[in-house]
């Protein structure tokens, strides 16, 4: 077995036991991120109405930024998650379908949803280049994935080395999360129609997250 096979393993082994930690953290970083992150989100998800299917919902963080009355099918296999995930959607008047699964086997048919968002979701699974074939697969026509990551600085600069450096750690502690990953190039090579990638540097004391993009898919 490869070792990055080994590793994936490991984290899907020990998911029960971060989990509930993770879980915490979120709560106890989201108004943080809420400062760091609202403008943007704002303009990015606004807009949204009617189906959104949200990869890793998380403690369900980005329901603020939708409109009241959206149906969110959420996808987040952490289920120490899931409760935070309904409080949040009852406070902001959303329709929450909670679905324990991973974004690698989407639990739809194809050619199901106009919308899809995520932040901060692709650093962290095991293999995002399927992921982004799961979000083209059951995106309709004409349908579009909005996102939101942090990425691999540039090669040769200092921040590219404090990411090697702090690569495993890193990814132990917050349950697979990878501080290396080129997500721009991943997004271009996935066969969609079209991809506009705006990058962008976080203002944030967590320096290995500092390097971000902000992209919108076309099916």
């Amino acid at each position: 077995m490869l070792q990055t096979d080994r590793e994936t393993l490991d984290v899907q082994r020990t998911h029960a036991v971060r989990g509930r930690f993770n879980a915490w953290l979120l709560e106890v970083l989201d108004g943080y991120q809420h400062r760091k992150y609202a403008a943007l989100k704002r303009e990015m998800f606004g807009g949204l109405s009617h189906t959104v299917l949200e990869l890793g919902a998380g403690d369900g963080a980005n329901f603020r930024y939708l409109a009241p009355g959206t149906r969110v099918i959420a996808i987040e296999p952490n289920v120490h998650m899931h409760r935070w995930l309904r409080a949040r959607a009852a406070r902001h008047g959303i329709d929450v379908d909670v679905r324990a699964a991973t974004a690698e086997a989407l639990p739809l048919a194809d050619r199901t949803v106009d919308a899809v968002i995520s932040s901060l979701v692709l650093c962290t699974v095991p293999d995002p280049a399927r992921v982004l074939a799961e979000v083209r697969r059951v995106l309709r026509p004409g349908g579009r994935y909005w996102c939101i990551e942090h990425v691999a600085a540039p090669e040769g600069s200092a921040l590219a080395g404090l990411q090697r450096a702090l690569r495993r750690p890193w990814r132990w502690m917050f349950e697979g999360c990878e501080t290396c990953r080129d997500t721009a190039r991943l997004l271009r090579e996935a066969g969609f129609a079209s991809v506009e990638v705006t990058p962008f540097t976080l203002p944030t004391v967590f320096a290995p997250i500092r390097p971000q993009i902000a992209a919108v898919a076309v099916r």
